[in-house]
């Protein structure tokens, strides 16, 4: 096949061959999380590199510019919104580097890119505070250095330069098991640095103009059992080991990119802090996700909150290998797909039994299609959906016309609700007696939730001022407080009696577990006749969620 020379692309051109690498990227997901294990072997490494790309292209998709500095900056700005762990804040460094590199250009020929490849590693190295070789940093520099070499040869193709950037990367991530020692224990080559090859390659795939709609075989390896002994081992010998991974963006005016990023490293590891003066990108690894929380909202307001328990994402890696090694597991009967908001609380589901749990909530209502794709990717052909939420039963009820499973939709209402639901199952009956069963379950629980008035307003006789504390039960406004501790005591005052005995606390993001632990304490001293359970939800928004039975 012979390929045309390309001396520059226009804004244009750049966004399609940005689209066919996203796409490329999306297709090896799987391969890409099946070999992650640096940092931690938490297994989101491919999944977090495309959703930073998928960001990055609905932001050029905006960008009416034909032009490539436009064009790049829009994407620089998408990937610092959509960055998703480790790995989606450096790629979102490496094109932000690439975009200064280009500012003010039309086009990008072989000297621009190989700039920005260089500008993008020097950004990457910046951003990351204990840099590590064996990793995505290592490739894009090597990278780099490589597309100097090619360009100093004299040729003006753009094409032969991305051949020798693949090449090298290809070359690179082969040998990040020599420079990184827990890669070579466990058998893998580094996830990050597997998916910027696999970006570089469906960029040269475009250029040659080669399909990007089949998947090879790229990322072959998986880990053996070794390995998945040792991390075991590592969970059962230190409870903390990893805590929580916690990223927020944190938007506001003057913000001080280096006095955050030194707050923050006073409260993890694997710190990521990048931005500007307006929008700061934050990225670690704690055990206070609140304590993080609170940093932001002292120098900003939060635009974006994730938090995640990464031994729950490390043990389900280590399920996943072990599946793998031993043969896939029997298909449940009957499978379940929750919505839940946080980490804790998609755990918390999980350990109740939901096969798949879609991330979504209160003011984070889910899609249609969200719903679906959860729907279809479970093994089993009746599915049950719960919404655990008002404003999602809806969206939840379209999906049942658009798949071929039977599909039944359970209408809870809240999370305390959905949980209910799911004790409710029995595997030794149908579909339809399940359903009996599960809505039935949906009145044993009250459900109260506090959060934060968005706006002023009289509703039912109760005044609140826009920030105040309030509490709503089971999805009526009742009361606002001076604190969300204050809210939970006074609605569970109302509420709590004598045929209840069980209250569980979920509390949020924004929440300490110091905070909780002594609410807890108060609720088991005033209510004597009831057990009180407290359990880190993660859901952002919500101080407390909170289960009565």
């Amino acid at each position: 096949m012979t390929t045309s020379t390309v001396e520059s692309l226009s804004g244009t051109r750049l966004h399609e061959m940005f689209a066919a690498a996203t796409a490329w990227l999306e297709r090896h997901i799987d391969q890409i999380n099946a070999v992650n294990v640096f940092p931690v072997p938490d297994g989101d490494t491919g999944a977090n590199m495309y959703l930073t790309m998928r960001s990055t292209m609905e932001e050029a998709g905006r960008c009416a510019d034909d032009a490539v500095g436009p064009m790049l900056a829009a994407m620089s700005h998408g990937a610092l919104m959509g960055a998703r762990g480790n790995s989606g804040v450096i790629l979102s460094q490496i094109i932000r580097g690439m975009a200064q590199a280009v500012a003010g250009s039309a086009a990008m020929d072989c000297a621009a890119l190989a700039r920005g490849l260089e500008e993008g590693s020097a950004a990457a190295y910046r951003a990351v505070t204990k840099p590590a070789e064996g990793t995505i940093l290592t490739v894009v520099r090597e990278v780099s250095q490589a597309a100097r070499s090619e360009l100093e040869s004299g040729r003006q193709d753009l094409v032969r330069l991305m051949e020798t950037a693949v090449r090298e990367a290809r070359e690179s991530v082969a040998r990040t098991p020599t420079l990184l020692p827990v890669l070579a224990e466990a058998g893998v080559v580094d996830a990050g640095a597997l998916g910027l090859a696999t970006l570089l390659e469906g960029m040269l795939r475009y250029l040659k103009g080669e399909p990007v709609d089949e998947a090879t075989d790229l990322a072959a390896e998986s880990v053996g059992q070794d390995w998945l002994s040792i991390v075991e081992q590592r969970h059962e010998t230190q409870e903390s080991l990893y805590g929580y991974c916690t990223e927020v963006l944190v938007a506001g005016s003057g913000l001080d990119v280096d006095a955050l990023r030194g707050r923050v490293l006073e409260l993890g590891d694997s710190v990521l802090v990048v931005g500007d003066d307006q929008m700061v990108r934050v990225h670690v690894h704690t055990d206070d996700p609140g304590a993080v929380l609170s940093t932001g909202t002292a120098v900003g307001s939060l635009a974006q909150v994730k938090v995640d328990n990464i031994r729950r994402q490390a043990e389900s890696f280590v399920q996943m290998h072990e599946e793998r090694l031993g043969g896939p597991a029997e298909a449940p009967a009957i499978c379940t797909v929750a919505v839940a908001a946080g980490e804790g609380l998609a755990g918390v589901f999980a350990g109740v039994g939901c096969t798949k749990v879609v991330s979504g909530g209160p003011t984070m209502n889910p899609s249609t299609r969200d719903i679906l794709e959860a729907v279809e990717a479970c093994p089993s052909g009746d599915v049950v959906v719960l919404p655990n939420d008002k404003n999602i039963i809806m969206a939840a009820r379209l999906a049942c016309d658009l798949t071929r499973k039977r599909m039944r939709v359970v209408p809870s209402r809240s999370v305390p609700q959905g949980i209910a639901a799911l004790l409710a199952m029995s595997p030794e009956e149908g579909l339809e007696e399940n359903i009996k069963a599960m809505e039935q379950a949906l009145a044993s629980v009250r459900t109260i939730e506090v959060t934060r008035a968005v706006r002023s307003t009289k509703l039912k006789g109760v005044r609140i001022k826009e920030g105040d504390v309030i509490a709503i039960v089971d999805d009526e406004l009742k009361l606002a407080a001076e604190s969300p501790e204050a809210a939970v005591q006074q609605a569970l005052g109302d509420i709590a009696g004598g045929e209840t005995s069980l209250i569980t606390l979920y509390y949020g993001a924004g929440t300490q577990r110091k905070q909780a632990d002594a609410l807890a304490a108060q609720l088991r001293r005033r209510f004597r006749g009831h057990e009180v359970e407290v359990i880190f939800g993660g859901q952002p928004h919500y101080d407390y969620i909170v289960s009565l039975e």
